[in-house]
């Protein structure tokens, strides 16, 4: 497999972590966002969202969409699993996991950010406020949907909502956000990091880090 990945994405530090946990063999393939690589015209046809993580299969297949790629491991690969079978705890393991992809996450992509200064004249010290309000907002809601007493989200093994937390707690050091108000989502990327699988997706640990 092929995984097309910028090493500070947090949608792209997801995959590589769920194929590390499945123990998945795969070629990263470096798309510099920042030197805008994923608008070239070849990286377009593979992926016409001009974005991070693509992942091809041996046969050719191409997937999208970092949560519809865990989903796909999950389905044909099932252990470790990511996501739960059990109704419940599957769905408040998503609800976890789309507070970070689907609330926080998109409001502080690259391309949103790009857009508020150029569009709108925001200067790095706006954008960056803009970023740690949306961060610590969403974090606000994460935070009591975690378990107490587990060491990871909702339980002792890693699953989707861990994942997409570790990335996003990431960023969230890169940009200052004060984190002592969330002492769960604090334990549980401690535990995340404990695990080689995760902390070899951590984006220092990639072959197109800067500066790591």
């Amino acid at each position: 497999m092929k995984l097309y990945s910028y090493w500070r994405s947090t949608t792209s530090y997801r995959v590589r972590a769920a194929l590390n946990l499945k123990g998945l063999a795969y070629e990263t393939i470096p798309v510099d966002l920042t030197a805008d690589a994923q608008q070239a015209e070849d990286y377009v046809r593979l992926n016409p969202g001009k974005g991070v993580p693509t992942l091809v299969l041996d046969d050719g297949t191409v997937l999208t969409q970092s949560l519809a790629i865990i989903d796909y491991l999950d389905a044909v690969v099932p252990s470790p699993r990511l996501i739960p079978e059990e109704p419940a705890q599957r769905a408040r393991v998503l609800a976890a996991a789309h507070t970070v992809a689907l609330d926080i996450h998109p409001v502080n992509n690259l391309r949103l950010i790009g857009q508020l200064k150029s569009r709108y004249g925001a200067t790095p010290e706006q954008a960056r406020d803009w970023m740690d309000h949306w961060m610590t907002e969403g974090f606000n809601a994460l935070e009591p949907q975690l378990s107490d007493t587990s060491t990871f989200s909702f339980g002792e093994a890693p699953d989707l909502a861990d994942l997409c937390l570790v990335a996003q707690v990431y960023n969230a050091h890169r940009w200052g956000v004060d984190l002592s108000p969330f002492p769960k989502i604090t334990r549980v990327e401690q535990a995340c990091l404990g695990l080689p699988e995760i902390a070899a997706a951590h984006p220092d640990q990639q072959p197109d880090a800067i500066g790591s």
